[in-house]
């Protein structure tokens, strides 16, 4: 946002103090969604990982849960992703790569082994899978004792961003959603602590979305989300106080407390006056990574400060978790030592930098204000030009999302190819140092030692209980929107099947998308 002002007077806010902010913890939220906020509690430290192998992964889990990680958030291959096994030929120079790898619910249980799925709470980026992971989830915790009720964490399964900027999704959108509302229900009916869905701004800003944009049309898609849980016949104050949302934390300070503030507000509103939704459906509950598309590879240790800003202005605009990039990820995944460090930076924020103390401290502001407002508008006119299209299913069919983060994406390389837009270290402040090369494991082997994991899973398993249970699942899709997936689903994990068996049988019936 470029029109600002050099200077704001208190003629800039003509806001009323009830209407528009309210005291935290109370209608719209603009303060926060909790009374006393991080007085009360912390948000959760919530550092991403995942690593080739379940044993790799579950080390760096541990390692950080010593650190003092209060949450666990999981990174799986693009194999996982795409719903194929780790020897299926689709998967092959990819095993591992960009995260950890699960074939069968018996890779998830190594990935959490000696890790009490009642003590910890786990997020788990998977979209198009995501009710297999969730199910396979839930299947570990039965086998460690722990029933689902007890189960705490957040799965993406936030499958129309996939369509907009981020390319992981399998089948086309009309099932897709359906599956998601079947998640809903399941999580609901099941009494679990777990939010079903995290409606993800991130992947939108990484791909160059401004953060109007990243508001808009996060929104937009979190209203699909709402109105297919309804008509699947599900009440709003029972699933929406659920619903978790994910927004990018960048540099431009202010901006982003105002982003954070703003859609807080504005997602209240929403919820009220299109759907009367009670006041727990209305609080708008979010994490927050920091910028990984902001990291340079060139001087990489800069990063460690873009973290740290990122990291006060999501902690300032109210997140209730975060995760803090690490400064090496601009090269390769991140060392232990690198991740122990970005995880430090939340841990002097929270201890010694005195801004939990005090709720929402910049509130009142003319600035911060002012600013807030124009970005609530600015996404509320954004918003109101999808709905009057058909909303977001429409929009995304439409091209219409992906061609305007597409232009505001060339806008800003323009800017900084020009020398307006100033990258520290990349267009001014440059060195003649090349970036360090990055460090990486044998990803051959991994991969090997995975394909023979899945293929002696398969021979160990009762072969007749895999053919009924995905034969069942198959039939369930078939039928429309009267069957429930999950608890087929669930069956076909308990009794081994993989996860590309589980997502073929529904590639079988549903089609794969193929974009316009």
């Amino acid at each position: 946002m470029s029109d600002r002002k050099p200077l704001y007077k208190p003629d800039d806010w003509a806001g009323d103090y009830a209407r528009d902010l309210g005291d935290p913890g109370a209608f719209p939220f603009a303060r926060g969604v909790h009374p006393t906020m991080y007085r009360g509690k912390l948000w959760t430290m919530r550092q991403y990982a995942g690593f080739g192998t379940a044993e790799e992964s579950n080390a760096r889990f541990k390692h950080l849960l010593a650190a003092g990680q209060t949450g666990l958030s999981v990174a799986f291959d693009l194999p996982t992703q795409m719903g194929y096994d780790s020897d299926h030929p689709m998967a092959e120079g990819e095993v591992g790569r960009v995260g950890v790898a699960i074939d069968t619910v018996d890779d998830l249980e190594r990935l959490f082994h000696e890790i009490p799925l009642d003590q910890v709470s786990t997020s788990m980026t998977i979209n198009a899978t995501a009710a297999i992971l969730l199910s396979m989830y839930v299947v570990a915790g039965e086998e460690q004792g722990v029933p689902r009720e007890k189960l705490e964490g957040t799965i993406q399964n936030d499958i129309l961003k996939e369509y907009i900027a981020r390319g992981t999704y399998i089948y086309p959108p009309e099932p897709s959603l359906r599956l998601i509302a079947d998640i809903f229900r399941f999580t609901a009916d099941a009494g679990m602590s777990f939010n079903p869905i995290s409606i993800s701004g991130y992947h939108m800003r990484e791909a160059g979305a401004t953060a109007v944009q990243e508001v808009a049309f996060t929104f937009a898609n979190g209203l699909e989300y709402v109105r297919r849980a309804l008509s699947a016949g599900l009440d709003v104050n029972q699933f929406a106080p659920r619903l978790s949302f994910f927004f990018a934390g960048y540099t431009d300070l202010f901006e982003e407390i105002a982003k954070f503030r703003g859609a807080r507000r504005l997602w209240a509103r929403l919820m009220k006056e299109k759907f009367n939704a009670g006041e727990a459906a209305c609080r708008l509950r979010f994490h927050t990574q920091t910028g990984g598309a902001t990291l340079t590879a060139q001087q990489p240790v800069n990063n460690v400060v873009r973290v740290a800003i990122q990291a006060l202005a999501a902690v300032l605009g109210g997140t209730q978790s975060l995760h803090t990039n690490a400064f090496d990820e601009a090269l390769a995944l991140p060392t232990a030592q690198s991740a122990t460090l970005a995880l430090r930076t939340q841990q002097i924020l929270a201890h010694e930098t005195g801004v939990p103390d005090t709720v929402d401290p910049f509130g009142g502001s003319y600035y911060l204000e002012a600013l807030t407002d124009q970005i609530e508008k600015e996404a509320r006119a954004l918003l109101d030009s999808v709905e009057a299209r058909g909303g977001a299913a429409r929009c995304i069919e439409a091209g219409v999302f992906q061609e305007a983060i597409a232009h505001s994406a060339y806008a800003q390389q323009q800017a900084v190819e020009a020398g307006e837009r100033i990258v520290v270290g990349v267009n001014q402040h440059a060195d003649d140092q090349p970036p360090p090369p990055p460090p990486g494991p044998d990803f051959r082997a991994l991969a090997e030692a995975q394909r023979k994991r899945v293929q002696k899973a398969r021979q160990r398993r009762e072969q007749g209980k895999v053919r009924v249970a995905l034969a069942e699942l198959k039939t369930a899709a078939g039928r429309g929107g009267s069957d429930a997936l999950m608890p087929r689903i669930l069956e076909a994990v308990r009794v081994r099947s993989t996860l590309g068996e589980i997502s073929d049988a529904l590639r079988e019936v549903w089609g794969v998308y193929r974009p316009r």
